[in-house]
């Protein structure tokens, strides 16, 4: 029997086996709370971890895809042709006629033609050979409108014409079939070229111009009687 209030030997132990059993329930919380949080960081450290790699590689992805991309050129674009010489654009500074204006007769007496040179028209039964032919002098307005009709460029042009742009000019007609070239008096620029329908005025051999419209036109769709022949005909001698 305890008496006075005070503890007996076995309280005390009893009190001991309690405190030392607490400790222990104590140690093993801190252990399991320290396997928690180390479960917890190595789970973190793992999702982080992925998500960097699933990043890394979305972005890798995409930036390949746009690389890929801008290095395709336009689905328009015709490779093989520099942008002034592709047929499909417009050419500055061009002149057009609507071709149901321009009458095709085979006429023996003479024409006058409301534009100089003319681009068409009725004209001569016999057409100037257009085969790359360079004429030193004049030739009759007439038999060149035959050789439009036939898909011809014709280059004409004036004193004012500088003397090495006349030798580029003519170097090009004698190279190309369906070309013509002679000198021509009246007309408003100094280098002009004709064809069935359409005119371009120029100041220089080598405006890139120049090319567009030969490209374009020798043969082009404009042409009345495409194929029909620039041999055969007026020779101008």
């Amino acid at each position: 029997m305890i008496t006075n209030g005070t503890p007996g030997p076995g309280h005390q132990a009893h009190m001991d086996e309690l405190r030392r059993a607490e400790q222990a329930r104590q140690r093993r919380g801190r252990i399991v709370v320290i396997c928690s949080v180390t479960a917890s960081a190595v789970a973190i450290a793992g999702l982080v971890g992925f998500g960097v790699y699933e990043f890394g590689r979305s972005s890798g992805d995409g930036a390949t895809s746009r690389a890929t991309t801008r290095a395709q050129p336009p689905a328009s674009a015709d490779p093989n042709l520099p942008a002034t010489t592709d047929p499909n654009l417009p050419i500055a500074g061009e002149k057009d006629w609507d071709a149901r204006t321009l009458t095709r007769n085979h006429v023996t007496t003479a024409v006058t033609y409301p534009m100089k040179p003319p681009v068409g028209g009725d004209h001569a039964p016999v057409w100037m050979n257009c085969g790359g032919d360079v004429y030193p002098k004049p030739v009759p307005d007439m038999n060149a409108v035959h050789s439009l009709e036939h898909g011809a460029v014709w280059v004409t042009y004036t004193d004012k014409a500088p003397a090495g742009d006349v030798q580029k000019l003519a170097g090009k007609v004698s190279r190309t079939p369906y070309s013509l070239m002679s000198p021509y008096r009246g007309q408003a620029g100094a280098i002009m070229l004709s064809a069935w329908g359409r005119q371009l005025t120029v100041d220089s051999a080598d405006d890139p111009r120049v090319d567009q419209f030969f490209t374009k036109y020798v043969q082009g769709p404009q042409t009345p009687e495409p194929g029909a022949a620039c041999t055969g005909g007026l020779d101008g001698q």
